[in-house]
């Protein structure tokens, strides 16, 4: 069953990264797989979630909601995955869950190692030398975000990690930059374990908390477009540039 838990009838899936997971929770069970994504998802995704329904003998109108991955990531798996969900919640009347792809990360690590709840940063590749980043933590049984997914130079990120040392760091990042990526003594989770598991976990967390939007709101979350530095992230990268740690 995934250790995903009962509750609302969803249908899940996130193409943000060069993997592809989809994951159902109905009446009849629960599925997750996580298979190559990249650029064969705008193909390979709605007949993976076809097949997936088909399985379960379950129909569009029996499910919920439709919970997607929404960013930060690939932008042409990020416009697959919207537009995808945005099409099938039209069609069949329902509402979406918008999940932070970041947080699916920290999800699937923290099945791995319970104790990651706190000080829990994802670092994810952005290519051109560049993290997606975003800090996590739980409280009440829920994830909220201690630092909102942001786009971060290895010098800026350092600079926040220089202030608050992570205690843990999960994500593709930590394979992609190898040591140039400084995460001090923190707990390193460089591979997912299910990542479609993960993402139904959190999806239905969201549903529990009342998170459903209509399906006009299945919109991306794209980091690229910010074409300037925040205050507190030109501060970081002047204090690693003192320390010499630039």
């Amino acid at each position: 069953m995934n250790g995903v838990q009962p509750g609302g009838k969803l249908l899940a899936f996130d193409t943000s990264t060069e993997q592809m997971s989809v994951a159902l929770q109905c009446a009849h069970g629960v599925s997750a797989w996580t298979g190559e994504g990249g650029a064969q998802a705008s193909l390979a995704l709605i007949p993976r979630i076809e097949g997936l329904l088909a399985a379960f003998g379950t129909r569009y109108a029996e499910l919920d909601a439709i919970a997607f991955g929404r960013g930060p990531g690939a932008f042409t798996g990020l416009r697959t995955a919207c537009a995808v969900a945005q099409g099938l919640a039209f069609g069949a009347g329902l509402p979406v869950l918008a999940v932070d792809s970041l947080l699916i990360v920290a999800e699937d690590a923290r099945a791995l190692h319970p104790q990651a709840q706190d000080g829990l940063w994802v670092a994810m590749d952005a290519r051109m030398g560049e993290v997606y980043a975003a800090a996590y933590r739980r409280q009440g049984g829920r994830w909220l975000a201690a630092v909102e997914p942001a786009l971060y130079t290895l010098d800026a990120l350092h600079g926040l990690w220089r202030r608050d040392p992570p205690r843990c760091v999960a994500g593709s990042a930590l394979a992609a930059f190898g040591d140039r990526l400084r995460c001090g003594d923190a707990l390193r989770v460089p591979q997912a374990v299910d990542r479609a598991a993960a993402l139904m976990r959190v999806a239905q967390e969201l549903w529990s908390a009342g998170a459903a939007l209509p399906a006009t709101a299945a919109l991306p979350l794209y980091l690229r477009d910010k074409v300037a530095l925040t205050t507190a992230e030109r501060a970081a990268v002047k204090a690693a540039k003192a320390e010499g740690l630039a």
